[in-house]
């Protein structure tokens, strides 16, 4: 015996549906709601800073006066500087850390995401240098870099150095010096997202394809890598941009580009242009707008190269 439920007239369908609508919307203003505050300092300090600083780039303004709208004069300006040219090229010169800083956090990243008595000290030893701030981490660095340091000591003992002389203070060998710290500090935080990243493989598909007799390092390429692309994606973006708008590191560790403007970087050349004494922020606005477009450039030129982060490309 079957029984039919009762019809629902059409005003009561209405009244039904009515009353749905009413309650998504009201959940969806809720969200909203949460989201307020984020959302008010997103604007404040991301969005309208880029919306104003685009502007100035066209403008000549020294805070004092009223912006003055120029036009491209201060691109010409900017790209008839050689000074800007040579911070351009230091900046990406500091490109050729991406690709070490990124396989070096995948091996530490598949390292630590063994099962091992002991793991979670590892894991925390390797993202403290992530945590400290970089003017400790540049002062320490800078220490052991000198004359007689401990860098120094173990280049020389190892046969690598000839003569006792500061890293820091060699032209040819500052910026890589500033480059190796920027390895060190970043190897935690990129470990981290690659531990993640492979903590959300299917541990089965590596199981079977060790039991149909894949060796270790044909699950890593056909398996363990593509699962990563994403995250390779994700990593391979952050560390190219973090490189190319270096600035903090260099500040600390070879003020004003010292030695001879050979860790000059671009983001250095706007800081100067800025607060340097010239209080020019237009020049200044413009060269972070080239940085931006460079930035842009090699995300492009990322997502060519993992395949636009497709774990199944």
């Amino acid at each position: 015996m079957t029984t039919k439920g009762r019809r629902v007239s059409r005003r009561e369908q209405h009244r039904i549906g009515g009353t749905g609508a009413s309650v998504t919307v009201r959940n969806t203003l809720i969200a909203y709601a949460f989201m307020l505050p984020f959302l008010i300092l997103l604007v404040v300090y991301h969005t309208w800073p880029v919306i104003f600083g685009s502007y100035l780039a066209f403008t000549k303004y020294n805070i004092i006066s009223p912006p003055q709208w120029v036009g491209l004069a201060n691109f010409r300006e900017l790209f008839a500087d050689e000074q800007f040219w040579s911070g351009l090229r230091n900046s990406l010169k500091y490109v050729l850390v991406v690709p070490v800083i990124q396989v070096i956090s995948i091996l530490v990243a598949l390292l630590v995401n063994r099962p091992l008595r002991g793991i979670g000290f590892f894991r925390t030893a390797y993202y403290v240098p992530v945590v400290t701030s970089f003017a400790v981490v540049g002062l320490i660095w800078s220490w052991l870099y000198k004359q007689g340091g401990a860098v120094n000591s173990v280049l020389m003992g190892l046969g690598l150095m000839r003569g006792d002389h500061s890293l820091l203070d060699n032209p040819a060998t500052a910026l890589f010096a500033v480059m190796f710290v920027t390895l060190w500090k970043g190897i935690g935080y990129y470990m981290v997202l690659y531990l993640a990243g492979l903590q959300g493989i299917s541990r089965e598909l590596e199981e079977a394809a060790t039991i149909d007799g894949a060796t270790r390092s044909q699950v890593f390429w056909n398996i363990t890598l593509p699962g990563l692309r994403p995250t390779i994606l994700v990593c391979s973006l952050l560390s190219t941009i973090s490189a190319i708008k270096v600035f903090e590191e260099l500040y600390v560790m070879t003020p004003n580009g010292y030695p001879a403007g050979s860790t000059y970087s671009a983001l250095m050349y706007s800081f100067s242009k800025a607060f340097g004494g010239d209080f020019n922020f237009g020049l200044a606005a413009a060269a972070s707008m080239v940085v931006a477009v460079v930035s842009i450039l090699f995300g492009l030129i990322n997502f060519r190269l993992t395949k636009g982060g497709r774990s199944d490309a």
